[in-house]
C-alpha cells in the first residue's frame, strides 16, 4: 500500500498542535513546581527558606478554599485616642470580616477559641486561637450556612442543603495544632437528620440548653413562618407552632431547655419585636410576646443577659421616637418587670449585650463609639471610639457592631470598620491602669 504524504499545512496545524498542548503541560508542570516550591519554601538561587514557610501563608495572598489551613497571626494593638485603651485588632486583612451575630456563642465552650467568618474564601468559618491568634479555616465548600457553636461540648452545628450535621470541632482544631488535619472535612462531620421535604432554616436556628435539640425557623411564605426543633437522638422532626410573620433571628436560651426567643423580622420596625416560644416536656406550647411595645416604639437587638432576663435596645434616631423613653432596656422574662437605662446621645444606643451577673452592660452609637455602663450606678464609661466613621446613620456602608460580652465578661467582641469596611476588635471590659472618659450626654 502506498503511503499518503501529510499536506505541509496539515502538518504546520498538528505541530502547532503538539506544541500547545506540550506548552501547556510544561506551562501547568511549572506552575504546580512553583506552588509548591512557595508551599515549601524550597532552596532559592542557593539559599534555603524551610524556616519560612509559614511567611506566604497569608490571608491576602491565599484566598483558596482549603479546608484545615492555618495562617499565622494578624493581630494588631493600637491604642484608641480617645479612651487610652489598647484595641486589639484581631483580623486586618482586606476581606470583609465579620463575628458571628450577637444572638449565639462566640467562643468555643472551653475559651481558646473565637469563631467568625471572612470573604477571603468564598465565606468560610475560621477559627482564632487566644492564646497566639493564629487561625484555622474550619468550613469548606458552597453553601456554608449559618454555624452554631456548642454551650457545652466543643461542637458545632449546621444545616446543609436539608441535612443537620454535627461538627467535631474540638477534633478538627486539636488535629490542626498538631499538623495532622484530614482533608476530607466528612472525617469530622456525623449527619444527625434529615429534614423533611421543603422544610428549610431561613431564620435563625437556637441550641437547646440540654445540647440533644436543635430549633430552627422556616419561612412558609411572605407573612408565614413554622419553628420547628430536631431530635438528635431519633432524628426527627417537630413543627411546634406557625405564626403569620417573618419568623428571624431565633435564639436559645443558654440556660433553660425548652425555651427560644424570635424576632418579627419586617427589615426595619416591627409591629411588636419579641416574642418567646417554650416547648414543655409534655411538648406544650406557650407562646407570647415580649416586652409588650406600642406603636411608636422600635425594639431591636434582643439577645439573653441570664436566665431569667432579656437585653434589648428601643431605637430613638428619630424625632417621633424622641417624644417617649428610649434606650437599652432590660426585661425580667418570668416577672415582666422593666428596667430602662438611659439613653445616649448623638442619635440614640443601637445594640446591646449584658454580663451574665447583671452587673455590667455595654451599649454602642451609629458613629462607632461603644460605652460600657454599670448597672447598679448607672455610671457610663466611653471604651473606645471612632468604628464608624462616616456615622451617626444605620444605614451607612458601615460594620455594626453586634458585639458581645466574653462568658467570662473580660472581654467586648466586635465589628469595626476603623481599618477596613468590617474587621473583628476586641477591648477589655475593665482595662487596668486605664482612667475611662466620663461620659455626660
Amino acid at each position: 500500500m502506498k503511503k499518503q504524504a501529510i499536506p505541509i499545512s496539515s502538518f504546520h496545524c498538528w505541530f502547532n498542535d503538539v506544541l500547545k498542548i506540550g506548552g501547556a503541560l510544561l506551562l501547568g508542570l511549572w506552575f504546580a513546581v512553583a506552588a509548591t516550591s512557595s508551599l515549601n519554601a524550597q532552596v532559592v538561587a542557593g539559599t534555603d527558606y524551610s524556616d519560612r514557610a509559614h511567611v506566604d501563608n497569608t490571608f491576602d495572598m491565599a484566598g483558596q478554599d482549603v479546608f484545615g489551613q492555618r495562617f499565622p497571626s494578624e493581630h494588631l494593638t493600637i491604642k484608641d485616642e480617645v479612651s487610652g485603651i489598647d484595641i486589639i485588632a484581631l483580623t486586618t486583612s482586606r476581606h470583609h470580616n465579620s463575628k458571628i451575630y450577637q444572638d449565639h456563642p462566640q467562643w468555643t465552650p472551653d475559651g481558646e477559641y473565637l469563631v467568625f467568618r471572612s470573604s477571603r474564601a468564598e465565606g468560610q468559618y475560621y477559627a482564632m486561637s487566644m492564646d497566639n491568634f493564629e487561625i484555622v479555616q474550619i468550613t469548606t465548600g458552597d453553601n456554608n450556612q449559618f454555624l452554631h457553636l456548642g454551650w457545652t461540648k466543643n461542637n458545632a452545628y449546621q444545616i446543609r442543603e436539608g441535612v443537620l450535621i454535627e461538627f467535631d470541632l474540638g477534633r478538627l482544631l486539636e488535629d490542626s495544632e498538631n499538623d495532622e488535619v484530614n482533608p476530607d472535612p466528612a472525617h469530622y462531620e456525623t449527619v444527625v437528620a434529615s429534614l423533611p421535604p421543603r422544610v428549610r432554616e431561613s431564620g435563625g436556628m437556637g441550641l437547646d440548653a440540654d445540647e440533644d435539640r436543635l430549633f430552627f425557623a422556616s419561612r412558609l411564605g411572605p407573612q408565614q413562618s413554622a419553628i420547628y426543633s430536631i431530635d438528635f437522638e431519633t432524628g426527627e422532626t417537630t413543627k411546634h407552632l406557625e405564626v403569620p410573620m417573618w419568623a428571624n433571628h431565633l435564639q436559645a436560651n443558654e440556660w433553660v431547655s425548652g425555651e427560644i426567643m424570635y424576632s418579627w423580622e419586617t427589615g426595619g420596625d416591627a409591629p411588636q419585636r419579641i416574642w418567646s416560644v417554650s416547648v414543655d416536656e409534655d411538648g406544650e406550647v406557650t407562646h407570647r410576646p415580649l416586652y409588650e411595645e406600642n406603636a411608636e416604639e422600635w425594639v431591636t437587638h434582643e439577645v439573653f443577659a441570664d436566665k431569667d432576663h432579656i437585653i434589648f435596645n428601643v431605637m430613638g434616631h428619630l424625632d417621633r421616637l424622641q417624644k417617649q423613653p428610649s434606650g437599652i432596656f432590660m426585661m425580667n422574662i418570668r416577672t415582666n418587670e422593666v428596667t430602662r437605662l438611659e439613653q445616649a446621645g448623638k442619635g440614640g444606643y443601637w445594640h446591646a449585650d449584658a454580663t451574665e451577673d447583671l452587673k455590667w452592660a455595654v451599649g454602642d452609637t451609629f458613629d462607632g463609639n461603644l460605652y460600657r455602663i454599670n448597672l447598679e450606678t448607672k455610671e457610663v464609661k466611653l471604651l473606645t471610639a471612632g468604628h464608624r466613621p462616616n456615622g451617626p446613620s444605620p444605614f451607612t456602608r458601615e460594620a455594626h457592631s453586634h458585639h458581645s460580652i466574653s462568658p467570662d465578661g473580660k472581654w467586648l467582641l466586635f465589628n469595626s470598620s476603623m481599618l477596613t469596611s468590617s474587621d473583628i476588635m476586641m477591648v477589655p471590659l475593665h482595662p487596668e491602669g486605664v482612667d475611662l472618659p466620663d461620659v455626660s450626654w
